[in-house]
């Protein structure tokens, strides 16, 4: 705390308290010459020097509003409407932290009870928990969750396109537990399930932008009694086919897409849903609506699957809290876009991804598997362009210009050292379209 108001009289029943009569007294084990050692800091600044100082180093970064920016691989460049902020910074939600007294906490329960449910339609799913602390976390919970749902199952498939990051996470979570990880390429259906399947995960859309078929790969899950988990990106599912209706048991998204900033990587979101058989195997909380005896609606914990509070030892899970202010955020971003606007900003997206796409498709020594090759599939708003130099490369080159033309797959795979994924979104104008096409050719020359 920058100020505690302390009077003479609090210190002195605190002292009291702990049985000494002085500050000194209570630091007398600390050694003489090691109680105020001398720092060398330089004397003090103003304010006003303190923040021409700050503005002048954080000058030196190229930040998303000052550039072309087509730079996703999970973080995303989405506008975020000003009543968010005006709305999630008031008062009494920068001060609900968590409802660990429900009967009392009626306005935070109402909004995770909101969110819950526009994040369940979203997504196709009967419930949703409050919440995860990222899309990475969300999904590893989720197949820790199948995991244990399955018993003695222990074979766990992975796309080949899951986000490199994600997958780390996965594997740190099942570092002590006896499970066998196996990765698949193409469609979902292509893993060869069997009776010791615990679960699939499928990307929707994938690392590449990519969108695949789930129905097929969902149905092949459960005739082995298998469960299916997508990752989704909540964007998309405006647009699409939702993954619950294409029959996801599990569906997990990273939620800083819906009205939160990249904030450098955090905090964001973890979205989480399940079926309904599934609900008391999902950690995190569930808000419900209910009516008190005299009917008036209220809001109550239904479900509070804290496990270091249920299973104690037995626990699996370290979710203990939800991110109630990002949840908050996002709650906020999808009741003011309504359908109609989250599904333009979704159409927006793919419109822009396919011209962007389209465009650099033509550039000499430039190709776009994605448009070159029908079988690659559709994608949404990111797909991989192969680039006659190397893409890092092009990223420094570019950057210089203002122009961040996207994520060198070196970074994650030193073999992609010619792979530039490229990610649209509405924020992104023609202009700057454009600019990205002229600069790659002058570029890669």
């Amino acid at each position: 705390m920058p100020y505690i108001a302390n009077s003479d009289a609090d210190r002195k029943a605190m002292l009291g308290t702990v049985g000494v009569s002085s500050i000194e007294e209570l630091f007398a084990d600390i050694p003489q010459a090691k109680r105020f050692p001398k720092l060398a800091l330089p004397e003090g600044i103003s304010e006003l020097e303190v923040t021409r100082e700050i503005e002048a180093m954080a000058a030196n970064n190229l930040n998303a509003s000052a550039c072309a920016w087509f730079l996703g691989a999970g973080a995303y460049n989405h506008f975020v409407p000003a009543a968010v902020g005006a709305i999630s910074s008031r008062g009494e939600f920068l001060t609900a932290y968590t409802p660990y007294q429900p009967e009392v906490s009626q306005g935070t329960l109402q909004a995770i009870f909101e969110y819950q449910s526009m994040a369940a339609e979203l997504l196709g799913m009967e419930v949703v928990n409050a919440s995860h602390y990222d899309g990475a976390t969300a999904l590893a919970e989720a197949v820790l969750m199948a995991w244990n749902h399955g018993g003695s199952r222990k074979r766990v498939f992975l796309p080949a396109a899951l986000h490199p990051e994600y997958r780390d996470v996965i594997r740190t979570y099942f570092a002590a537990f006896a499970v066998e990880f196996v990765e698949y390429s193409g469609e979902p259906s292509s893993a060869p399930v069997d009776a010791d399947t615990s679960c699939v995960v499928a990307s929707y859309p994938d690392f590449e932008g990519r969108i695949r078929d789930l129905k097929a790969g969902a149905d092949k899950a459960h005739a082995a009694g298998a469960l299916f988990i997508v990752h989704a990106d909540p964007i998309m599912c405006a647009i699409l086919k939702s993954p619950g209706e294409l029959g996801a048991d599990i569906v997990t998204a990273e939620g800083q897409a819906l009205g939160n900033a990249m904030n450098f990587g955090g905090p964001w979101l973890g979205m989480m849903g399940a079926t309904a058989k599934l609900m008391r195997k999902m950690p995190g909380r569930i808000v419900g609506q209910a009516q008190d005896h005299e009917g008036r609606r209220g809001f109550v914990l239904t479900l509070t699957a804290r496990e270091q509070h249920i299973r104690r030892e037995k626990a699996v899970s370290n979710i203990c809290s939800n991110q109630g202010l990002v949840m908050l955020q996002a709650c906020v971003y999808m009741a003011l876009m309504g359908k109609n606007g989250m599904r333009q900003v979704a159409e927006l997206c793919w419109n822009k991804a396919h011209y962007a796409a389209s465009e650099i498709a033509k550039i000499p020594g430039c190709k776009v598997p994605a448009i070159d090759k029908p079988n690659e599939g559709a994608f949404f708003k990111e797909f991989v362009v192969t680039t006659p130099i190397p893409a890092a490369d092009l990223v420094e080159k570019l950057s210089r210009r203002a122009v961040v033309p996207g994520l060198a797959l070196s970074k994650y795979d030193p073999k992609r050292k010619n792979e530039l994924l490229v990610c649209v979104t509405e924020m992104n104008t023609k202009a700057q379209i454009d600019l990205l096409v002229t600069s790659l050719k002058e570029a890669a020359k």
